[in-house]
This record gives C-alpha cells, sequence and structure tokens, in this order.
C-alpha cells in the first residue's frame, strides 16, 4: 500500500485526463450542430486546459492559464445563464430531452470542472473530499452520456442533427 497521500496526485491528474477526453469527445460529437463552431470552442478550450493540467497540475498557478480559463467559465456562466431562464420557461419535457438542457449540462460541467481546478491547492492535493468531488465529476459525465444513448424514448424526440452524430440502432 502506498504512504498516505502519494495516491492522490495521480488520481487528480487521472480525473483531468479524464475530462479532458469528455471535453475532447464533446467537441467531436458537435460535427453536425448547427452552431457547431460555437461547441466546438465551447468544448476544446476546456479540453486542452484540463489535459494541461493532467499533465502538469501547477499549470493553474500560470497568469496565461488562469486569465484563459477565468474568462472562459464566465462566458459559460453568462450562456448557462441565458440558458437556465429559456428552459425556466418553454421547457416541455424532462430536461434532458431539449437540446438546450444537454447544453446548459454541458456548461455547467465545464464551469464546475474549471472551477474545481481553480480551487485546487496548487502544490499537492490536501483536501480528500475535493478529490472524491473530482473522482465522481469525472465519471458522471460518461454515465449521464451513457444513459442518453440508451434512452430510446429520448432519441425519438432529438432534432435531426442530433440523431445522426453517432449510429443508433
Amino acid at each position: 500500500m502506498a504512504p498516505a497521500g502519494r495516491w492522490e496526485p495521480v488520481l487528480w491528474r487521472a480525473c483531468n485526463v479524464l475530462m479532458a477526453a469528455f471535453f475532447a469527445l464533446a467537441a467531436l460529437v458537435q460535427v453536425n450542430d448547427p452552431d457547431a463552431e460555437l461547441w466546438m470552442i465551447m468544448y476544446m478550450i476546456p479540453a486542452v486546459l484540463t489535459l494541461l493540467v493532467g499533465l502538469n497540475p501547477l499549470v493553474t498557478g500560470n497568469l496565461i492559464w488562469k486569465s484563459v480559463s477565468a474568462v472562459h467559465a464566465l462566458l459559460c456562466v453568462v450562456y448557462a445563464a441565458t440558458l437556465a431562464y429559456y428552459l425556466m420557461f418553454y421547457t416541455q419535457w424532462n430536461i434532458l430531452h431539449e437540446e438546450e438542457g444537454r447544453e446548459l449540462f454541458g456548461l455547467v460541467l465545464i464551469i464546475a470542472w474549471m472551477s474545481l481546478c481553480h480551487n485546487l491547492p496548487k502544490k499537492r492535493i490536501r483536501g480528500r473530499i475535493q478529490l472524491v468531488v473530482a473522482s465522481v465529476t469525472a465519471i458522471l459525465p460518461f454515465l449521464a452520456w451513457l444513459y442518453i444513448y440508451i434512452n430510446k424514448e429520448m432519441h425519438a424526440a432529438w432534432p435531426a442533427h442530433c440523431k445522426t452524430v453517432l449510429y443508433m440502432k
């Protein structure tokens, strides 16, 4: 068994690599979305920032990393507020059944992950609770994606551009 604390930086890096992969995949599936350029950029920025944290957690102390992530998170907050307002008044189904709901979920995930990257101690992961939150947060998007993918009744209501992203029987 490893001494206490030695596994924490490895787990933090693994969570970041996993989230970078998720954000990159989320950008990739936007190819036939009507506003694909916007969403590809929205997901690729945190994919790159998160990959950098996975490679070197101390990068979060870099002024360029901090600035890019802060500005991007702020833009995501503004857009998420706009989508939340829209969904509050116009949602007809479950929020995940609405394209705007899935977009909102993606924005909230970006905001949460970038906040987590900003708030963790720079030299060593000290808070095990934060690490548990990071681990759960890194796994949940994949589980949500799997749920959405296998839930056939959700597919019926999707717009055509969503149905053609991944082959579904």
